[in-house]
């Protein structure tokens, strides 16, 4: 699972994984089984074939990361979901079940999927790396002014930009504030990903 020359992460390390959706899905220890019955209720509503196959891809990466980063099996180690906002269970942000200080962060897009576990909060996003998040006109009322006229400047901004675009989301996922960025280009599966969190990040990948 872990990069090549890499060492295992510490306990107070976020655990970061990207992957393919076929691959998380080609697992055998992977499966739908280990989906709680609210996260099955939620993919009967989704439609789209491909897009559930995403979610359920993360759902389950996600386990790996929590199984990764607490020691436990990956069906001991279910994210649950809580919204404050209507103070009900089954979306929002997710935590793991008996371990409060644990951050969980989940994403997928077109294919791809990424999660990350670790201390305190974190933030994950992933997104296909030919993907461009949008004309500056819209950008510049979400990126920092600074960022956008650096990537602006460049003969071709549109991967810069989407950098700064994973990273805003990994950072507002994490809670904003004061957190610590992991941001790589994944060239086998034409990925850009960003970790934020309160501890540093190491990034594994399923085939290591």
């Amino acid at each position: 699972m872990s990069r090549a020359g890499q060492e295992r992460p510490a306990g107070r390390t976020v655990v970061a994984v990207v992957a393919t959706t076929g691959e998380v899905l080609a697992r055998p220890e992977l499966h739908e089984g280990l989906l709680a019955p609210w996260e099955r209720e939620r993919l009967d509503r989704i439609r789209v074939p491909d897009r559930r196959d995403d979610v359920v891809a993360a759902r389950l990466l996600v386990r790996l990361c929590a199984a990764r980063f607490t020691g436990l099996a990956p069906q001991a180690s279910s994210p649950a979901q809580y919204c404050a906002e209507c103070e009900r269970p089954g979306h929002g942000r997710p935590y793991l079940p008996g371990h409060p200080d644990v951050g969980v962060s989940l994403s997928h897009a077109d294919g791809l999927v990424a999660a990350a576990v670790g201390p305190g909060a974190v933030g994950v996003d992933v997104e296909p790396a030919a993907r461009r998040p949008g004309p500056l006109a819209v950008l510049s009322r979400m990126l920092p002014a600074a960022d956008l006229r650096e990537a602006a400047g460049l003969p071709d901004p549109g991967p810069a930009l989407l950098r700064l675009w994973v990273r805003r989301e990994a950072r507002l996922k994490a809670g904003g504030g004061d957190v610590q960025l992991l941001e790589w280009t994944d060239e086998r599966r034409a990925a850009v990903v960003a970790v934020a969190g309160a501890a540093p990040a190491t990034a594994f990948t399923l085939d290591g």
